[in-house]
């Protein structure tokens, strides 16, 4: 039975609260093969560097992991001591777990490819945005981790697929709690880490977002460079009493929209006419999400997941949300 998303901060007194390793045994025995197997083992890594992540982020203050390392990744942003950080903790668990052939990173230029080929089971790319916000890192403010995970065809470990083909994604929210977000592909899971026992617990599963919100998140700064549907789609919603939230993390925008409704969007401007958000490790993951809990994700011109990659870093438009809020602002752009 689908669980209401306003319903997620009541489920967490309810007993026997099932741990992220054992919902992931269920849909292993479920599927009932190998690849099943490997999958779990690949979950459980993201979610073991994701505890890594949460310890560091907590004492950084204290142990001189915060600021920049005065290097610049592919993306030309300047990298944080913890991006560098983050990405090592994702990358040393993955490496070493079975079905693991390709490894993708916001913080490396090219793919990585796995020496050795698994035995049996699936072989699998995982893709991931290690450290999301982390401009936030120095005044405290949220950050997260963002992957998706596709099965790779045999004899092409280095194939970029469209985000429809993804079998699991899910986000990490580094906040007052650490929330692990998870779909494989049967509806949206919250987990939560409870840090007396160092495990994730499902705290809602099957979550369904509103189908419409009340507010929007996108970076206003921006907003004389939007594209004039754009921009007539934010003057409806401010008139029509929406309110503007935006955390300047993509994790903790998404996470907002995912449970309350509304919009969140990143178009095309002056200075990034293709968009600003990546893809094959952010936008995808985040689009297969927000449809699996009933929303909508678009680049403005057709459904996110359809995209057709041509590179690791391409970026592309974003726009994620409830039914009706997506249908209205696509409904301006195409006036334009």
């Amino acid at each position: 039975m689908a669980v209401p998303a306003s319903s997620v901060v009541h489920l967490r007194t309810k007993t026997h609260t099932p741990s992220l390793q054992n919902c992931l045994l269920a849909a292993e025995r479920a599927a009932r093969d190998d690849a099943a197997r490997s999958l779990s083992w690949i979950v459980s890594a993201i979610s073991s560097a994701a505890k890594g992540i949460a310890a560091r982020l907590r004492t950084a203050g204290l142990d001189g992991a915060l600021g920049a390392v005065g290097n610049v990744n592919v993306q030309g942003e300047a990298q944080q001591a913890l991006d560098v950080i983050a990405n090592e903790l994702l990358i040393r668990e993955l490496e070493m777990r079975e079905g693991v052939v390709v490894l993708g990173s916001e913080e490396n230029d090219e793919l990585m490819t796995i020496d050795g080929l698994p035995s049996h089971g699936g072989r699998y790319s995982v893709l991931f945005d290690p450290l999301d916000g982390s401009s936030n890192l120095d005044v405290g403010g949220a950050v997260g981790t963002i992957f998706s995970i596709y099965e790779v065809d045999h004899g092409s470990e280095t194939e970029l697929q469209p985000g429809r083909r993804q079998i699991a994604a899910g986000y990490v929210l580094y906040g007052p709690s650490t929330v692990l977000v998870l779909t494989l592909g049967g509806g949206v899971d919250v987990f939560l880490l409870d840090p007396t026992v160092g495990n994730f617990l499902r705290v809602a599963e099957k979550v369904r977002m509103p189908a419409k919100g009340k507010t929007y998140s996108v970076n206003e700064a921006n907003l004389d460079s939007f594209p004039a549907g754009y921009r007539r789609f934010l003057d409806a919603c401010r008139k029509s009493g929406y309110g503007s939230r935006y955390a300047g993390a993509m994790v903790a925008d998404v996470h907002r929209v995912l449970l309350q409704g509304g919009v969140f969007l990143y178009p095309p401007t002056a200075k990034a006419p293709k968009g600003k958000l990546r893809l094959m490790y952010e936008a995808n993951p985040m689009a297969w999400i927000i449809e699996q809990a009933g929303g909508v994700g678009s680049t403005g011109s057709g459904p996110i997941l359809d995209y057709v990659p041509g590179s690791l870093h391409e970026r592309v438009p974003v726009i994620l949300g409830s039914r009706e809020d997506v249908a209205a602002l696509l409904a301006e752009l195409t006036k334009d």
